[in-house]
């Protein structure tokens, strides 16, 4: 019999086998001060693109306040217990109505977390029968929930409609066969690496042809899409084809809770099945009322997702003036593709955290192929034009050392240089 510790000892997974070297900089790094536009890293101050406060609530004064008076008045344990046996309150249950009406549903729930919620309403909403067809660029929290589905499910290349028609003819054909069952099709709104929206306005347009229901998970376009910031469905005016609308809180809102909203009898449903809520500690008040006051904000102060655009089109402009390959990005999500090695990759983050003081966050081998470089910038409300034409130079220069060959292997400087 084997020692499953002895197993996972042998084998720490494509991202933690680079632990010793890449823990504490390039992993689990430690960004210090008050969250905004620029941190703390290692003593240093950085420009830092790498956190999702779209709409820079996480530091806005009425945002700190309502947190620190919440938190004083009710503290983290209220309410006690799950809400379905002790922990709902009416504030709770505003947060649902207003929520539901933002989004134009008749009704909404409240989870937890994001990762967590997504997951749950897949496992609530199939079953065993149900076929789920999916994009293959979805975010790990629906793969994840698919896991849990004890059925089919069949993928489409990403944002790719004609291979969506012809999963949805499969799953049609094998419910046919099965005589049970019905489809249910998951995309993003906005697909949170590449940055580009998902294709939801033909999406609903094949309900003419195929019967089925939509998932949206909208975590990047919920607060910044859409002319009252409800998100990708709004953006494309196809919002009541999207049948349950997903999205977490800890983007634009900057907090903790997501909510899934859509037709009343199935939130309803939902509400009376889905086992991450149902035996889980009801959302803390500071957060729940806390969140109140971010929606708030969202929907009467549109200077903020304007200054979040307007930083975001800066970027963006910039980078293409400079020769950058930023992909098909359609929000404010802004990609920056490069050809390189993980060696290469990894000098040229410390060189721009190092020399530069700019963090963000980078992906390369094993998440994408070999011999790419992708780096993902998230503007936000707080950014300020300085922050923009420092970040343009510092890219402008590194990319410049990258083609000429100053980032091989020999060239990385010792990581307890940079400590």
């Amino acid at each position: 019999m084997a020692d499953i510790f002895e197993r996972l000892i042998k084998n720490y997974g494509p991202i933690g086998q680079h632990r010793e070297r890449a823990h504490g900089y390039f992993a689990f790094p430690k960004l210090e001060g008050a969250i905004g536009n620029r941190m703390k890293f290692r003593g240093k101050e950085m420009i830092v693109w790498s956190l999702n406060n779209y709409l820079g609530l996480a530091n806005h004064p009425e945002i700190r306040k309502i947190d620190a008076d919440t938190a004083a008045e009710y503290g983290l344990a209220t309410p006690m217990g799950a809400r379905m046996m002790s922990g709902n309150s009416n504030f709770h249950e505003q947060l649902e109505a207003e929520l539901a009406a933002f989004e134009q549903k008749e009704d909404a729930i409240l989870m937890n977390y994001g990762y967590q919620g997504i997951m749950s309403a897949i496992d609530a909403v199939c079953g065993r029968h149900d076929v789920i067809v999916y994009d293959a660029e979805s975010h790990a929290c629906i793969i994840d929930g698919l896991r849990l589905h004890p059925g089919h499910r069949y993928v489409y290349k990403h944002n790719d409609i004609e291979d969506l028609e012809k999963q949805l003819e499969r799953s049609a054909q094998l419910i046919d066969k099965q005589n049970a069952g019905g489809i249910l099709v998951i995309t993003e709104g906005v697909f949170g690496m590449a940055g580009d929206q998902g294709k939801l306005t033909e999406i609903v347009a094949l309900k003419e042809k195929f019967e089925f229901r939509l998932l949206v998970d909208d975590a990047h376009g919920f607060g910044t899409l859409g002319k009252t910031g409800a998100g990708a469905g709004e953006e494309q005016g196809c919002q009541d084809g999207i049948d349950l609308y997903f999205s977490t809180f800890a983007k634009s809102m900057a907090s903790i809770g997501a909510f899934l909203a859509g037709p009343k009898v199935i939130v309803d449903y939902i509400r009376y099945n889905i086992r991450s809520q149902i035996f889980a500690k009801s959302l803390p008040m500071p957060f729940v009322i806390g969140n109140l006051k971010r929606l708030e904000l969202l929907r009467t102060k549109p200077e903020l997702k304007d200054k979040l655009w307007a930083n975001a089109l800066k970027l963006q402009a910039g980078l293409k003036e400079r020769g950058f390959d930023i992909g098909n990005t359609n929000s404010v999500v802004t990609p920056i593709y490069m050809k390189g090695g993980v060696e290469e990759a990894t000098a040229m983050v410390m060189d721009l955290r190092e020399h530069y003081h700019i963090f963000c966050s980078i992906v390369v081998y094993p998440v994408i192929p070999k011999g790419h470089i992708i780096y993902r910038l998230i503007p936000t409300a707080a950014h300020t034009d300085a922050d923009i034409e420092e970040t343009l130079k510092a890219f402008s220069e590194t990319k410049a050392k990258l083609e000429a060959g100053a980032y091989k292997v020999q060239m990385i400087p010792d990581m307890a240089d940079a400590k």
